[in-house]
């Protein structure tokens, strides 16, 4: 019989296309993984997808487009980039699949407006070509300064602008000892990175003692073979290669939401100063995370310009943390009343990273206690290879760490180990090390040393 509609029905027939070669490959994949090659277990998905998503996947997608107006690379991350300064391609070092920097917002509203089932497939198959399916990292965030910070972010309880509204007191600067002990626990637990985070401004507002007392938590931290992440606010360039040299893995500093919509998010700075510190990290050879928050009152193509800003960085984020928000009493954000995402909102936005982002980790961050099992599913599927673990993100409730055992295991996944498993050797700088002693803690045997002084 004819066909009443056409598109729809191509739609419908490359979905269930689509759908048998995810299956497929996930099968083939994970009978590789059990043989013990973890490597080769990542499912070839696009080889037996339909033309119209091989094209998606292959970055084929319109003409390409502009750059988006961000910040070319210089020197030689131009040519790591992949040659010549107005380079918008390089490959993903998982299989050499192309990645590309230079989408154009109408092209990523497009991918984010496709109809969900099809949207989810697609991510799924992006996802298997880049990472093992079944592996999801374990982060542990912990809040190392909180509250008393300058800054007027409407979303954040840690403003003083509205403690006396939100009762979160100022707390001084953790000290070393206590955040080498919470760093054990979240290695014993499971995590293989490990966040810090100090409500600054920057650690310009703070001064140098503080800030070398969190480049000696750098340090010990790195020492545990745990992947180490600060979010400190805006950093200069000589404290980005400070926390390079002391041993830091990633720095995170969300982008928020679209450009447009930032300036309803915060009045004490601008999108531009954002991406200026993003720069800085970038050039210090530092990984980048960064993201954004779903459910500030913005609307979707607020959403689609958030991604888009991430996805036309000179190279993509290492890391791209979905938060949705969870409105704290005493905030502007909380006396507005604002509508919480529904879960598959929240799967759309991950699966769109998973897309034009196919290299870059997704990870579900806060918000995510009110998720279940299933909807989580939905978005490891959709490509989200990352959550916060702890019953605490900074100021706000997050899953046990049970349940989250409970989790891994009815949904037989697996965590992803520290630096893909390949563990690169780190010694504490001496001047870290010095630092370290000076402040009367002796450093324990980690690794390989404690199994040799066993």
């Amino acid at each position: 019989s004819t066909c009443p509609d056409p598109a729809s029905c191509a739609m419908i027939a490359g979905g269930r296309i689509g759908a048998r070669a995810v299956a497929g490959s996930i099968r083939a994949s994970v009978a590789r993984y059990r043989a013990g090659d973890a490597m080769t277990a990542r499912p070839a998905f696009s080889a037996a997808l339909p033309v119209a998503h091989r094209c998606a996947i292959d970055g084929k997608v319109g003409a390409g487009g502009g750059h988006g107006g961000r910040r070319q690379p210089s020197g030689a991350q131009a040519a790591g980039a992949g040659g010549l300064g107005g380079s918008v391609r390089h490959s993903s070092a998982a299989n050499g699949s192309t990645v590309r920097t230079n989408w154009t917002r109408e092209e990523i509203q497009e991918v984010f407006d496709r109809p969900l089932m099809s949207l989810i497939l697609e991510a799924a198959a992006v996802h298997g070509q880049n990472f093992n399916p079944r592996e999801v990292q374990k982060s542990t965030l912990l809040s190392i300064k909180t509250g008393g910070c300058p800054e007027t972010c409407t979303y954040c309880s840690q403003s003083s602008s509205w403690s006396k509204d939100t009762g979160l007191k100022a707390e001084k600067l953790m000290d070393l000892d206590s955040v080498f002990q919470m760093a054990l626990r979240a290695k014993d637990s499971g995590s293989t990175r490990f966040c810090m985070g100090a409500a600054w401004r920057g650690p310009s507002q703070v001064g140098p003692k503080q800030f070398e007392r969190v480049l000696d938590m750098v340090s010990k931290v790195r020492g545990l073979g745990m992947e180490v992440c600060t979010t400190l606010g805006m950093l200069t360039k000589e404290q980005a290669e400070k926390l390079k040299v002391a041993g830091l893995s990633c720095y995170n500093h969300n982008v928020d939401t679209s450009p447009e919509y930032y300036p309803k998010v915060t009045s004490s700075r601008n999108y531009d100063d954002r991406l200026d510190t993003l720069e800085k990290v970038r050039d210090a050879g530092i990984g980048v995370c960064s993201g954004g928050i779903i459910g500030m009152g913005e609307a979707p193509e607020d959403r689609v310009g958030m991604l888009h800003t991430l996805a036309t960085l000179p190279a993509h984020p290492e890391s791209v943390p979905i938060n949705v928000l969870v409105a704290v009493e005493g905030t502007p954000m909380a006396s507005e009343g604002l509508q919480t995402p529904t879960a598959l909102e929240l799967v759309r936005c991950v699966a769109t990273a998973r897309i034009v982002m196919p290299a870059s980790m997704v990870r579900l961050s806060a918000g995510r206690n009110t998720l279940t099992y299933a909807e989580q599913c939905l978005c490891f599927l959709a490509g989200a290879n990352s959550i916060f673990a702890g019953d605490t993100l900074l100021t706000t409730p997050n899953v046990e760490v049970d349940d989250d055992a409970k989790m891994f295991e009815a949904l037989g996944l697996v965590i992803k180990p520290a630096f893909d498993g390949k563990n690169p050797e780190f010694e504490i700088p001496k001047e870290r090390q010095e630092s370290i002693e000076l402040a009367g803690l002796r450093l324990k045997p980690c690794g390989a040393q404690a199994a040799a002084a066993n």
